[in-house]
């Protein structure tokens, strides 16, 4: 069971890699710890503070759901737009269409390189991120021109095992195993009348993918390509799907 998977007893012990401007908030002393900066290679732009890290693994861990074409786009950690496409500009224009006005100061996450004709896209609205596993010397020419922008190389583009997480708490901490693990559909049951069809199946698969990646309560519209809406964090689920509609 997953139970034994835990250790018996929690050691950590990493280097500190950086010291960071600030925590979450200004007022907060923060420092990052561990080999982050091995998996995320900084190529242009201002230094990383503690949310955009937050942000990077959390767009990072979504994209790597897909082995389509994808895009990701995230802001204050939850997803306001995803999509595979056939191209990767496809999928980034769909993704942006779900909320182009959250996106808006967000973090992209993309699973290929990114072209002249994609940098030209993403150019067109502000972005504090961008993360791609490589990026063509033509599209960073286009993207460098924003001074701020941070342009990260996501160096292990792979999908994530069920490691480990760990959050601290007053005298102790709480760990549990990521929710990393492939989709198992054998475990679905139908409890509706009528089962769905193949084309409801294919957006149920997209839609879980991207919905353990939203903070509840949880409300993810998809088809089977594109997220539609997203409603999410609120203390009501019927708040989360009146937003994911608006």
């Amino acid at each position: 069971s997953g139970k034994s998977e835990l250790p018996e007893q929690l050691l950590i012990s990493q280097p500190r890699s950086a010291e960071l401007r600030y925590g979450e908030n200004p007022h907060q002393p923060a420092a990052l710890y561990g080999s982050f900066f091995d998996s995320f290679v900084k190529l242009h732009g201002k230094e990383l503070s503690y949310n955009n890290i937050v942000d990077i693994d959390a767009a990072a861990a979504l994209v790597e759901e897909f082995d389509s074409p994808a895009a990701v786009i995230i802001k204050h950690t939850n997803p306001c737009g995803c999509a595979i496409g056939d191209t990767l500009l496809s999928a980034y224009s769909s993704a942006l269409i779900t909320d182009p006005l959250s996106a808006y100061g967000g973090i992209v996450a993309l699973n290929r390189e990114v072209d002249i004709q994609l940098a030209e896209r993403l150019n067109e609205i502000f972005t504090e991120v961008i993360i791609a596993p490589s990026f063509a010397d033509d599209a960073l020419d286009i993207l460098q021109r924003k001074r701020d922008r941070r342009l990260i190389k996501n160096a292990s583009l792979a999908k994530r095992s069920s490691g480990l997480q760990v959050k601290s708490i007053r005298n102790g901490y709480l760990c549990q195993l990521g929710d990393y693990a492939p989709i198992d559909e054998s475990t679905w049951s139908v409890a509706t009348q009528r089962t769905p069809s193949d084309v409801e199946y294919a957006a149920l698969r997209f839609a879980w993918r991207v919905a353990r990646h939203v903070k509840s309560n949880a409300i993810v519209y998809t088809d089977a390509t594109k997220t539609l809406g997203i409603g999410a964090g609120q203390m009501s689920r019927v708040d989360s799907s009146r937003i994911a509609v608006i």
